[in-house]
């Protein structure tokens, strides 16, 4: 029996083998040095993206989500500054999406009140047309948020797995790979459509699978 046979089951493997975007615990800890531009520039490229993109999905535009990002980095400079997160307590995971979810609220808040200046302008709207996304599609006090949020996060980890294991296999393999098992071809078409054997269909399915289950337990280390 192979490792991944299709796609939902690598798309399973990750959920439960993989915690976050790689959250090193020594990265947090550098950020106590305020003078350590590098760090902060690090974390800053490797958070900034998914909160932003979170943040586009509960229905903010871009220019909201990009004062989310920063007003969001602020808040945790200031945290991590003042030793309000401590990384052997708790996830930071949990402390991000905390930051995170204030200043969305926040945006939303802002939002709702331009709309009321400016009902008498559009008396003729329907009242779904003036009800703020977020009202609509999550609801950034409960959990359906946290659920988004898990869902980017996980998505996120899928990526940094997958972009590692294309560095440590061969391209040819990891595009057998892709193809058999993230895009669910037939065995039959990977092959006539890549001039490959029955053989090297099964070994890469079996070799990066086996690679990518190696590199999601690093990540589900560092979150530890």
């Amino acid at each position: 029996m192979s490792d991944i046979p299709n796609v939902a089951e690598t798309e399973e493997l990750l959920k439960e083998t993989s915690g976050s975007p790689p959250t090193r615990k020594t990265l947090i800890e550098k950020l106590d040095n305020w003078d350590d531009w590098a760090s902060w520039d690090e974390f800053y490229r490797t958070y900034s993206g998914f909160v932003f993109h979170v943040a586009r999905k509960t229905g903010l535009s871009d220019d909201e989500a990009n004062d989310v990002v920063q007003e969001t980095f602020i808040g945790v400079a200031k945290n991590l500054q003042k030793k309000k997160f401590d990384t052997s307590l708790g996830s930071f995971k949990s402390f991000l999406l905390n930051q995170a979810r204030w200043r969305i609220l926040d945006q939303f808040r802002r939002r709702k009140k331009q709309q009321s200046r400016e009902a008498n302008l559009y008396a003729d709207e329907t009242d779904e047309r003036r009800t703020a996304p977020i009202d609509r599609c999550a609801d950034p006090n409960g959990v359906a948020l946290e659920k988004l949020w898990e869902k980017e996060w996980q998505d996120k980890v899928m990526d940094i797995a997958l972009r590692r294991v294309r560095a440590l296999v061969s391209p040819r393999q990891f595009q057998i790979f892709s193809c058999y098992v993230l895009k669910g071809w037939s065995p039959e078409r990977v092959k006539k459509e890549l001039g490959v054997n029955a053989a090297q269909v099964y070994l890469a399915k079996h070799r990066v699978g086996r690679i990518l289950k190696r590199e999601a337990a690093k990540l589900s280390e560092t979150e530890q």
